[in-house]
Parts: structure tokens; sequence; C-alpha cells
């Protein structure tokens, strides 16, 4: 377990991590930092607990936001790869339509040659 400091809000907190996850903790504490910031901006000096509060929730509702999206996303991959299935499976039907109405169409093609011939070697000999 790893340890590191982070500033939040003017204020120091040491925080445990995992093994290798430093950067990215120090990284978040950033983002929350700078959302801090940005409300004290917008709304003035309303209380650490507040700002910090409020920083949390705008947090919590884009990371709301963005998981509503991805189900929407993984829903429409979803839809997407049926349909590439179906496709597929209407693709092989038609396919396989096709080569049987090609060979049907070769049979009565060498039915009707064997018909000539007959017809022919059976008639008036050329020669």
């Amino acid at each position: 377990m790893s340890h590191i400091n982070v500033t939040i809000n003017g204020r120091q907190y040491r925080m445990a991590c995992e093994e290798g996850q430093e950067v990215r903790l120090l990284k978040l504490a950033e983002n929350l930092e700078q959302r801090v910031e940005s409300l004290r901006g917008k709304f003035g000096e309303i209380g650490d607990a507040r700002l910090t509060v409020m920083a949390a929730l705008t947090a919590c509702d884009e990371l709301a936001d963005a998981s509503a999206r991805l189900r929407s996303l993984e829903e429409e991959v979803e839809q997407l790869r049926n349909a590439r299935t179906a496709a597929t499976d209407r693709a092989r039907a038609t396919q396989t339509a096709v080569s049987n109405a090609l060979n049907a169409a070769a049979e009565r093609i060498e039915r009707t040659t064997q018909v000539l011939n007959r017809t022919i070697g059976g008639g008036i000999a050329i020669g």
C-alpha cells in the first residue's frame, strides 16, 4: 500500500492507494481541487465543506451523465451487432438461394442439351 499527500480546498490529506495508482490518485485530487476553485470563483467563499460537497456533486453529476451515455452506447452497439447478424443471415440465405437457382438452371440446361443431342443424334445424319 502506498501513501501520498493530496491538497483539496487548501487542505492536505494523506491518502492510501494501491501500488502504481499514485499518479491516478493525484490527478483525481487535482480534478476535485479544480472543481472547488471553479465553484469558489462562481459563488465566492461559501464555506469549505459546502464547496467540497458541491464539487463532489458536480463530479457525481458528470459521472451519472457519462454512465447513462455509456449505457445508451452499449445498447446501440448491441442493436448494431444484432442488425449485422441479421444482415449476415440474410446474405447467407440470399447466397444459398442464388446458388440453388444457378444449380437448377445448370441442370435444366444440361437436360435440354441432352434432349437436343438425342434429337440431333437420332435425326438426319449430316455428312
